[in-house]
């Protein structure tokens, strides 16, 4: 027979106490009231609840003093927060305190069955043990000081719904760190929905994510839901978060505050159950400081900041990534996975990697190509021998592929000349400046032509020229 599911409902009206006990008993939960938080501390003393709802403001004190005491001495027990309309300020103080998710006055009850739902999930997901430890290890490889306090963050964070920021260089793993922890809470039968922000033209974004109707505009032949509709029940991973215009940064915090979406060209709005969680490379701190990023909106979705660290401080991560990304790698090529030879692995720890694990994968992509036999050497990674200049921070702009030199007149062959030479120079100049702006702007090549001051044009006419696929 299976075990009543137990809620605690703490709040000081009672008609509010009487709508909750209803529509949670509904669900099939034996709840019990406080309207104190003394009365709360006192029921939670005495018995096990899988579900608590807490008031923000109580006669003795706030609804913030019971969320933490709940995380602190019932870690098991889920809570969520009951926040007056519009107060974002004081759901991110509840999510930051511990609270599992938040719901506003007056309160919506399909908003508040889902949020009860994903509570219960992941209390289920806890007993039966799916949601260890053991199975992060299995994501995010290595031993070392920084990747295993990273995996003890993610087991916290993934127990709640707040709003996770993940900072780190470009190709440090931050979509794997959001799939992770979309993977180990409660929602991970739902969607997990990426989006590179940085993709979307301007003028479009607002259908992206919002969806739109029949004949909303040219082109719109049929209804579309948008990007938060498909993430409905499940995550939405706003990568580079930060290439969002401020209009759609507007748009945004009102959907993620209201929980609802309106399609363009439609007249009401549609209920949305997502988590949001966000990244970029970029300094998000100092673009709210210049005005290039909403204070509020940073506020909202910067509640709890992961940061992921950059390949060079794990070094002693290195041998077991390398191992596993060559067994993955053969492993599609049908193919035995060739071993690093210790002088191959000595040449991959001094070399800083300012791309991080994606160039990591390759670097050893290329080698495993080039390798003859069941071994890697030194010769097959093809390092460059200076590694460009790695940035201090992840504002910090990328680094510049190094200039070809002349040729020296001294010592050059006598058949060539600086005719001959210059203009391969310059070509190999443009080169660069051209794969850097490209790569700057992921490969987006309106902006990278914005970057380079030339038209989009221009860039394409450079880009055939130079054989630029």
């Amino acid at each position: 027979m299976t075990e009543t599911r137990s809620a605690l409902i703490v709040d000081d009206e009672r008609d509010i106490r009487e709508l909750l006990v209803l529509t949670l008993g509904r669900m099939g939960l034996r709840t019990d009231t406080a309207a104190t938080l003394a009365e709360a501390r006192a029921q939670l003393a005495s018995r096990h609840y899988d579900f608590c709802l807490t008031d923000m403001r109580l006669p003795d004190g706030s609804g913030i003093e019971l969320v933490a005491e709940i995380s602190q001495k019932h870690p098991n027990t889920p809570v969520a927060m009951i926040t007056a309309f519009g107060r974002v300020e004081t759901a991110v103080e509840a999510l930051k305190a511990g609270a599992f998710d938040f719901v506003s006055k007056p309160v919506d009850l399909n908003v508040l069955r889902g949020l009860v739902k994903h509570a219960l999930d992941l209390g289920e997901r806890r007993r039966s043990g799916s949601a260890g430890a053991d199975a992060l290890a299995t994501r995010l490889i290595g031993t070392s000081p920084a990747i295993q306090a990273l995996k003890q963050t993610i087991a916290k964070v993934a127990r709640s719904q707040a709003p996770v920021y993940i900072a780190g260089e470009s190709g440090v793993g931050k979509e794997l760190v959001a799939r992770t922890i979309h993977e180990q809470g409660p929602r991970a039968a739902g969607p997990f929905v990426p989006v590179n922000c940085g993709a979307i033209p301007a003028e479009l974004m607002e259908s992206e994510f919002f969806g739109h109707k029949k004949g909303s505009f040219t082109g719109a032949h049929a209804d579309k839901p948008g990007l938060f509709q498909a993430a409905d029940g499940g995550t939405l991973f706003l990568d580079e978060v930060a290439e969002l215009p401020l209009p759609m940064q507007v748009k945004l915090l009102r959907a993620i505050q209201e929980k609802s979406v309106r399609p363009v060209g439609a007249n009401t709005e549609v209920p949305v159950d997502v988590r949001i969680l966000s990244a970029t490379h970029k300094n998000l701190s100092a673009l709210v400081a210049e005005g290039r990023f909403r204070h509020d909106l940073y506020y909202r979705i910067n509640v709890i900041e992961l940061h992921v660290p950059p390949l060079r401080e794990r070094g002693e991560d290195l041998p077991a990534l390398a191992d596993a990304i060559l067994r993955r790698l053969a492993l599609a090529q049908g193919r035995p996975a060739p071993a690093l030879t210790p002088e191959a692995l000595t040449t991959l720890r001094n070399y800083p990697f300012p791309g991080n694990v994606r160039e990591l994968e390759n670097v050893l992509e290329r080698a495993l190509a080039l390798a003859d036999g069941d071994r890697i050497e030194a010769s097959d990674l093809h390092l460059p021998e200076r590694a460009p200049a790695v940035p201090a921070t992840a504002a910090a702009p990328a680094p510049r592929p190094a200039v070809p030199v002349l040729p020296d007149p001294r010592t050059a062959d006598p058949r060539d000349s600086l005719t001959t030479a210059l203009p391969s120079y310059i070509e190999e100049i443009e080169r660069n400046a051209i794969l850097q702006a490209l790569e700057d702007n992921r490969y987006n090549k309106t902006k990278a032509a914005a970057q380079l001051g030339i038209t989009f044009r221009a860039l394409r006419y450079k880009l055939k020229k130079l054989g630029i696929d």
